[in-house]
């Protein structure tokens, strides 16, 4: 019996970790390299890329791509449909490679609304929420809420996402 979960439907590539308890559901692709920790949950049609590594007790909503320099750290959940990048300025015909890719790190317990948007080499804090639909363009701080085309700070969050102060109110 295996210490994780995955659907039939899903494919793992070789050179895959995934932690104890974790699950894969319908439709997922985890790329080779690709580290998964305890606990998680990936719903249908997420795909991991290469090399990329997910904390412990994350989730990940259904048609979520984690591409290649994007790293999440224990605790995030990442909302359906939203979206990291990892190229500023992509090109089919002239791809750079993956030495070339921008950075991503969403820390620690944070949290990222349906349909949002990370751009690459943008943090998210600790414990930061990103809302539904938002585009972060610029690095979110610890235990802030931002929201909007492009994402603001609104508000100070606590370690529960409960908003502790709003800003210009």
């Amino acid at each position: 019996m295996s210490e994780y979960f995955v659907h039939e439907s899903s494919y793992v590539d070789d050179d895959v970790i995934i932690g104890e308890g974790t699950k894969i559901w319908h439709f997922c692709h985890i790329q080779k390299g690709a580290r998964i920790g305890k606990k998680c949950s990936l719903g249908q049609n997420v795909n991991v890329s290469n090399n990329v590594h997910i904390g412990d007790n994350v989730k990940i909503q259904n048609n979520v791509s984690v591409y290649e320099g994007v790293t999440l750290e224990d605790g995030v959940f990442c909302g359906p449909s939203c979206v990291f990048t990892n190229d500023l300025t992509p090109r089919a015909r002239y791809p750079k490679g993956s030495e070339n890719y921008g950075k991503t790190v969403v820390k620690e317990g944070a949290s990222i609304g349906a349909n949002a948007t990370i751009v690459c080499g943008h943090n998210v804090g600790k414990c930061a929420m990103v809302a539904a639909g938002a585009v972060v363009t610029k690095d979110v701080p610890d235990y802030t809420l931002v929201m909007g085309v492009p994402a603001v700070p609104v508000a100070k969050l606590d370690e529960y996402g409960n908003i502790t102060e709003w800003f210009n109110k």
